[in-house]
């Protein structure tokens, strides 16, 4: 009897958490996609969603970017070296296995993938979050070397991104507040990781435990989601703080009446408790202390600066900046602990691709994501409306977090979904399948 074809996709969700103690983590969908591939083979004629020629375009810039690896703006610095190289070429990886995951999901039928099987999926890896936000909260100094760190030789496991894709960490500890404070970040790459993820998960497990779950199910929901509030707070992470408020509004503006009563009375309910608790007081010391402003002001300057010697096809890779918000030096030194700044495009997705792409990549991935929320707006069933939502948030998020790595993989799989639901057609003729 041959293998189930989902199981790539079930290795990805439900298996993420040995994926990230291998020290794989974000790297897992580029495991993952040979197999899904080969399915894809094997069921030609392959079926792909409208927008997805945005994305191929977005593949076919990003290819064309290479050619200016060696160059760079006036008022950056770095030669062209393996760090540059491998950054760009992992890259490139993700993009191509990302494109695989969407085909590979959309051509699965009803019967061979649920689409209740695979938004659980989802909620499993939420629960699998929500435990590791808990364990960057009570242990934030856990840390171990992967199995995968201890065989690339050190050229590669040295290099920064790529030590934060391979190095399992259960928090960034930093001095937002003031005093050494974690921001978990576990099972993902970074904090801000982490934050996006979250809140991407969280949709989705809500959806496929509450809305399409029995009492029990309920019950649980409530508890994760009220677990969930720990981590969240202790993240320090205001561009999730906003993205949650944006989904409470979405949630009550296209809701039925009834519904969105019974909604506005349980987040009011839930409000009154969390003020009288002590997470609201961490929550204002955050508020109160705006330190990356400052940071992210100058990097998204000198970005945009850069992207315009360079519009169309922009630089490849990140570059570094002469000098930041307070000073002319390149990064820290003995007597400015506060001068480092990170590489430009390293503070949301659009600058990214800005850095790497030029304005033309960032019109691409903008008219992908808001291209979907236009065809699938009508969409009011559960999935529907969830996915809508998501891609809602890729665009808002774009802004203060790096889609790369794995919160593109969520967005394209909330996007995968929506392709599904809407097209019940297409379902048809795949059942018909011999």
């Amino acid at each position: 009897m041959p293998p189930p074809v989902t199981w790539p996709i079930a290795a990805l969700l439900v298996g993420y958490p040995l994926w990230w103690a291998l020290g794989f983590g974000g790297l897992s969908i580029l495991v993952v996609a040979g197999p899904m591939a080969f399915v894809l083979w094997r069921r030609r004629p392959i079926m792909v969603p409208k927008g997805m020629g945005l994305w191929m375009l977005l593949l076919a810039g990003y290819l064309v970017s290479a050619l200016m690896l060696g160059d760079s703006p006036p008022g950056t610095y770095g030669e062209l070296g393996t760090g540059r190289v491998l950054g760009y070429v992992m890259r490139l990886a993700l993009y191509v296995a990302l494109l695989v995951m969407v085909l590979y999901l959309g051509n699965l039928t009803e019967r061979e993938l649920p689409q209740r099987t695979l938004v659980r999926m989802l909620g499993v890896l939420c629960v699998t979050t929500v435990a590791g936000g808990l364990l960057g909260v009570v242990a934030p100094r856990f840390e171990f070397t992967s199995p995968v760190e201890m065989v690339l030789p050190e050229w590669i496991s040295g290099n920064s991104f790529v030590r934060n894709l391979i190095h399992p960490t259960a928090a960034q500890v930093q001095h937002v507040l003031g005093h050494a404070s974690p921001r978990p970040e576990a099972p993902f790459e970074w904090a801000n990781a982490w934050g996006s993820n979250i809140s991407v998960l969280l949709i989705w497990f809500v959806v496929g435990w509450w809305t399409y779950g029995g009492p029990m199910r309920r019950v649980l929901c409530v508890a994760v989601a009220a677990l969930a509030t720990i981590p969240i707070v202790y993240s320090l992470n205001r561009g999730l703080w906003i993205g949650l408020a944006v989904a409470v509004a979405y949630v009550l503006m296209r809701a039925r009446p009834r519904t969105g009563l019974a909604i506005g009375t349980a987040l009011a309910a839930a409000a009154l408790v969390f003020v009288a608790g002590p997470l609201n007081t961490i929550v204002a010391q955050r508020l109160e202390s705006p330190h990356s402003n400052a940071i992210r002001a100058f990097t998204v300057a000198s970005t945009l600066e850069a992207a315009t010697h360079s519009p169309i096809i922009g630089y490849g890779n990140t570059r570094n900046a002469f000098g930041n918000y307070q000073t002319i030096t390149t990064g820290r030194t003995g007597w400015c602990a506060e001068c480092g700044h990170p590489p430009l495009g390293s503070d949301g997705q659009i600058w990214l691709l800005l850095i790497t792409q030029g304005f033309t990549g960032a019109a691409l991935y903008v008219a992908f994501f808001t291209g979907a929320i236009r065809r699938f707006w009508r969409d009011r069933t559960p999935i529907g409306q969830a996915g809508t939502l998501v891609m809602i948030l890729v665009l808002l998020y774009m802004f203060v977090y790096d889609g790369l790595v794995t919160a593109l993989s969520l967005y394209l799989i909330s996007f995968a979904l929506l392709w599904r639901n809407g097209r019940a057609d297409g379902v048809r003729a795949l059942e018909a399948r011999p």
